[in-house]
């Protein structure tokens, strides 16, 4: 060995573990691989890879690159097949190799390298590996013994799908990348193929466990499961059969670790992360892992702790974001069944955006003339025309646009009177083009009020504050609709302003709590809320309806009920936080009773003509609380009497929630309402470019889309939106005193 040569030790001969091998050779160091199997062995068939992982490789090996260079087979197509229509969208650029190939051309790298493998072997235990190894990398799977051995140090969390699938072969090559559903009398089958090899595609069969087991496929061995598939998807397949290779149904594992290293041990591939194959290759991941991992150690200089920290540090995000994107696509598949009844062009371009990595802006650069064919089916008018920018109408008022300002709290009113900074705040987004604006929530009550500093609807002061508003927004923004969210903290209020200490009590001045139960929001910090009796219920219906009565008054256009993020009447519909024994407590329909009171009592006041929404908390994001499958039967009642729309939010329930964040984290939850129900939904939640809104809205999960802070970044956000798109109708109409803005500015050269 040379100087500053290490000795490494590679556990799993796999894909990952190969490469990782092969690098760290190319540095000199001394590389000894173990694999339990034969070096033939393999599972499943073939192995997609992107350009970007491609030119990694290049980078980094340019024989390895060279040899899968001629062996690779490209397609630019996705097939979609709906009810047995094909639709076709292009440009997508996929490379596939077959597994086994994959493997030979790293094994003949590795061992031009000088790698030691060692086949049908068992790596020794992990803490003699550690202690005779300068460095050990743990490339042996999803269900690793590394990682398992250290599970104290790696923390892993292990979550399995809902679905069964098996991976099977064709002996032909498909043409395009090929999603199809089969409607059985057990449930939906879905394939999803593509080609590996001039005669040879992958095949994938999958669908809920519950099908499968209805199915009998759970009583099926290898070779009689491929029959069934292949008779399942003939028309695909040509009458042609399937083939297993020790395939077997199994469920998807999603495996997230909190460390990926303990001392001189790191993971790497399926054992320190997996992503669901639907979006690509499990293999992608893992040469992307060993290209990290070589360039950290490389870079380190014999410090091992240091390249295993580099090595995390710039794997992480980006492994995070494939996993958000994963999760996204599995949960569409698994609950594809909601989607059928889309029109075939709808339903394509949904499964096409699913994980929202393609969206509507980069498929219309991919294939534009797909693009705009869903555009016209959705009613955008001469291709010119945005789909954010199509109308929308709600009861007696048309909204120009799809764009929501969400309602944010300002925390900036005095005695719950809006003053000049509302008349600004609001204002400068009713001029800045949204189709619609929200107030804050606005409390129904002084003791029902967040903070000092929120503002009210419950003396003719601030009503006719309010109106100063309403007049300000109808007069200077015609065509822009004003909201007024009405709510009640419950156990929320009597806090501090958020920038002085977000949900902490007052320090002094405090009034007293109510709630649906005696529970604090936190306990040991906040007050313990006073649990309502039955004569406190008819005073807050008519606090509502008082309430409701002054925004009609105001000239509000629309009116939502807050019974989301934990306040009062959320309160009642989360098992969390409502523990109460009566006619308003235990089961959901026991829940809903004193929300859909409010509801009655606030729309019986309100006028006719004008639109009622309700905003959820689709989940509590905390275990034994609200479901994903509650928040419908939720949804349906409010639907059920009266409500126009469903603003859909998640969380803020309970202090110990544990969200699962990321760009458009919760818009999920609001196309499953919408789906299950066919009611018009808001979608919010990190929604944060006009191509997400377009997305959204196009895929047929949302009817309006809410947007919160990039409204504080740019109060002009929706006009820009139009401008970057380049639309000038009437939708996005710039204020006269404006127009002479409605171009970017020239810069400076560059």
């Amino acid at each position: 060995m040379s100087a500053g040569a290490m000795r490494v030790a590679v556990v799993g001969g796999g894909p990952g573990g190969l490469y990782t091998a092969a690098l760290l050779a190319r540095q000199g160091h001394a590389v000894e691989v173990w694999e339990r199997g034969a070096p033939d062995d393999t599972f499943g068939f073939g192995v997609v890879l992107s350009d970007e992982t491609l030119g990694g490789i290049e980078r980094a090996d340019t024989v390895v690159h060279t040899a899968l260079g001629a062996e690779f087979v490209r397609w630019d197509d996705v097939d979609v097949v709906h009810r047995g229509r094909l639709l076709t969208s292009g440009g997508h650029g996929f490379a596939a190799i077959g597994r086994r190939r994959l493997l030979e051309i790293l094994h003949e790298r590795c061992a031009g390298l000088g790698v030691r493998l060692r086949f049908r072997s068992e790596a020794p235990d992990p803490r003699a590996l550690s202690a005779s190894y300068d460095l050990v990398v743990a490339a042996d799977g999803v269900h690793s013994t590394i990682r398992e051995a250290g599970a104290e140090h790696y923390r892993p969390t292990v979550t399995p799908g809902r679905c069964r699938y098996i991976w099977l072969a064709a002996d032909f090559a498909f043409e395009a990348f090929r999603f199809e559903i089969a409607e059985t009398e057990h449930g939906v089958v879905q394939l999803h193929a593509y080609p590996y090899a001039a005669d040879a595609s992958t095949v994938i069969v999958e669908m809920r466990e519950e099908v499968w087991r209805a199915a009998g496929f759970d009583l099926c061995d290898e070779t009689e499961s491929a029959a069934r598939c292949a008779k399942t998807f003939s028309e695909a397949l040509r009458g042609r059969p399937l083939r297993g290779n020790r395939s077997a149904w199994t469920q998807f594992r999603t495996v997230v670790n909190e460390r990926w290293s303990h001392g001189n041990v790191v993971l790497i591939g399926d054992a320190a992360h997996t992503a669901h194959f639907s979006i690509g290759s499990g293999t992608k991941l893992a040469v992307e892992d060993a290209l990290a991992l070589a360039e950290a150690v490389g870079g380190a200089d014999g410090d091992v702790p240091a390249a295993l920290a580099a090595y995390e540090a710039a794997r992480r995000p980006a492994v995070a974001s494939t996993q958000r994107a994963a999760a996204a696509s599995m949960r569409w598949f698994e609950e594809i069944e909601g989607y059928l009844e889309q029109p075939a062009r709808q339903f394509a371009f949904n499964l096409l955006t699913r994980s929202r990595r393609v969206t509507h802006d980069n498929l219309r650069l991919r294939d534009e003339r797909f693009t705009r064919a869903v555009e016209r089916d959705f009613g955008c008018p001469d291709g010119a025309t945005p789909p954010m920018f199509t109308p929308f109408t709600l009861r007696g008022l048309t909204l120009r646009n799809r764009v929501v300002v969400s309602p944010m709290d300002m925390y900036s009113a005095e005695e719950g009177v809006p003053g000049d900074f509302h008349l600004v705040h609001l204002g400068a987004r009713a001029l800045g083009g949204a189709g619609l604006v929200m107030t804050e929530m606005v409390c129904v009550s002084e003791e029902g009020r967040i903070t000092p500093g929120c503002a009210g609807l419950y003396t003719r002061e601030q009503a006719a504050a309010w109106k100063r508003i309403a007049d300000f927004v109808h007069t200077s923004a015609p065509g822009t609709a004003l909201g007024v969210q009405l709510g009640h903290a419950g156990r929320k209020g009597s806090t501090r302003v958020m920038w002085e200490g977000m949900d902490d009590p007052l320090p002094e001045g405090n009034w007293p709590l109510v709630a649906a139960s005696a529970l604090p929001y936190r306990p040991g910090v906040s007050a313990v809320p006073r649990a309502l009796e039955r004569e406190d219920l008819a005073a807050l219906r008519s606090e509502f309806a008082a309430a409701a009565v002054r925004a009609a008054d105001s000239g509000f256009d629309l009116l939502e009920l807050h019974c989301a993020h934990g306040y009062l009447l959320s309160g009642f519909l989360s098992p969390l936080t409502n523990q109460r024994d009566d006619a308003y407590g235990g089961p959901l329909e026991n829940r809903l009773r004193f929300p859909l009171e409010v509801f009655d009592a606030v729309r019986a006041v309100w006028p006719e003509d004008r639109p009622m929404t309700v905003r959820l908390s689709a989940t509590d994001w905390a275990p034994g609380g609200t479901t994903p499958e509650e928040s419908v039967r939720i949804a349906a009642a409010f639907a059920e009497h009266g409500a126009d729309a469903i603003d859909v939010s998640t969380g803020q329930v309970v202090a110990d929630e544990a969200p699962e964040y990321g760009r458009s984290y919760q818009t999920p939850y609001a196309d499953r309402i919408r789906g299950a129900l066919g009611v018009p939904v808001i979608a919010v939640g990190a929604i944060s470019s006009w191509d997400d809104v377009n997305s959204l809205l196009l895929a047929g999960r949302a009817d309006l889309c809410a947007v919160g802070r990039p409204h504080l970044y740019d109060p002009h956000w929706t006009l820009h939106a139009a401008a970057e798109q380049s639309y000038e109708g009437p939708a996005a109409p710039w204020p006269a005193p404006y127009r002479a803005g409605s171009r970017p500015p020239p810069t400076g050269r560059g």
